[in-house]
């Protein structure tokens, strides 16, 4: 197998760094065009802003990668180290990106059926020809399959699935603005009894409440077995990115239902 060729892309989009960099030079340069002081310091502050937002993307982008300490591939092991599963069935990936999960689930498991599901929008260089190009790579082919679809409308039957799983995803659902509701609808479509695996910004009041009251919610639903662990306590995550919107308020909610 050659490892080389398999590309999981990185959670920073180049298109995100090549945009900050144009702004970065874009509002400098005009900062030395001569008209009002005043004009040309608010430009200047706004290449700075945007320099330091480029910086900070940059550094997340290397901590991320293989030579910066692969924080993304650590942070994404987390979610099947927590899926409570016996590996028999069919187990679904609810925002696939790359296939990175979907794969993953796929060689733990080898005896598992696994579908991998997303949005595949603009703003991600990822596609469900690359997850199939890297599922193919991983010799998990036959195992495997991609197809598109929103989080928040499944295209699936009640209970189809034996286990499902999700990283860092939920959040970025836009079709639906109650972001709880993107949780209820992955566990619809889990077997009673069957396991998963959620991992997001559930430590995000803004974005879902406080973190008991959601725990409730969701036995509420009917759910058997419920917990939820911060990733910071399974992963040594970077200082810098342990902020709000980055993976300072990340956390998995795993379980069976």
């Amino acid at each position: 197998m050659d490892d080389l060729s398999v590309d999981y892309g990185n959670w920073v989009p180049k298109k995100m760094l090549i945009l900050l960099l144009v702004l970065t030079l874009l509002f400098g340069s005009l900062s030395f065009v001569p008209v009002h002081i005043i004009v040309r310091v608010v430009l200047g502050i706004l290449s700075a802003v945007f320099l330091l937002f480029l910086l900070y993307f940059y550094y997340s982008y290397h901590v991320f990668g293989a030579n910066g300490g692969e924080f993304q591939k650590k942070i994404l092991n987390v979610v099947l180290d927590k899926l409570p599963w016996d590996s028999q069935g069919k187990a679904l990936d609810i925002g696939t990106g790359s296939g990175a999960l979907t794969i993953g689930v796929a060689k733990k498991y080898p005896e598992a059926k696994v579908t991998g599901i997303d949005y595949w929008g603009k703003g991600w260089s990822y596609s469900q020809k690359m997850c199939e190009k890297n599922a193919a790579i991983e010799g998990v082919g036959e195992q495997t399959n991609f197809q598109r679809a929103s989080a928040a409308n499944l295209p699936f039957d009640d209970g189809e699935f034996d286990a499902a799983v999700s990283n860092f995803v939920f959040h970025e659902v836009r079709d639906a603005k109650d972001k709880r509701e993107v949780v209820q609808e992955a566990l619809r479509v889990v077997k009673k009894g069957g396991a998963f695996s959620f991992q997001d910004l559930f430590l995000s009041e803004k974005i879902y409440g406080e973190t008991e009251d959601l725990l409730k919610t969701i036995r509420d639903w009917g759910i058997e077995e419920v917990h939820f662990t911060s990733t910071a306590y399974l992963v040594d995550i970077p200082r810098l990115l342990r902020v709000p919107g980055m993976l300072g308020e990340i956390g998995i909610i795993y379980g069976k239902k």
